[in-house]
């Protein structure tokens, strides 16, 4: 069962913004060095890199995703995630506001 809260950690206050405010995200630091990210996804089309591989779960809401190598547009529901492979870009049609938790690495 996936986690509903995280113990230890430390926040960072200022938010992550993008796309005009569309999606704004905060840091979760653990002890071991790792990162997390919680989120909102406004209503519209995006396209984001990463560096890192990510593994986005959605909380709430859902997400439309072209995963890259992929032609195919796929849904994922809350309790669904996916991975994204590091040094790539994938878009996402978001209909309703979205709900995420990203983790890294």
């Amino acid at each position: 069962m996936p986690e509903d809260r995280f113990e230890n950690v430390t926040v960072v206050k200022k938010a992550n913004v993008y796309f005009d405010g569309k999606v704004t995200s905060r840091a979760v630091l653990f002890p071991d060095g790792t990162r997390k990210t919680l989120g909102i996804m406004m209503p519209g089309d995006y396209e984001f890199s990463t560096g890192a591989r990510e593994v986005m779960e959605v909380l709430n809401g859902e997400m439309t995703v072209l995963l890259p190598g992929s032609s195919d547009w796929k849904t994922f529901k809350p309790g669904d995630a996916f991975e994204v492979p590091a040094n790539s870009s994938f878009k996402l049609k978001i209909t309703a506001v979205a709900d995420y938790c990203c983790s890294y690495g």
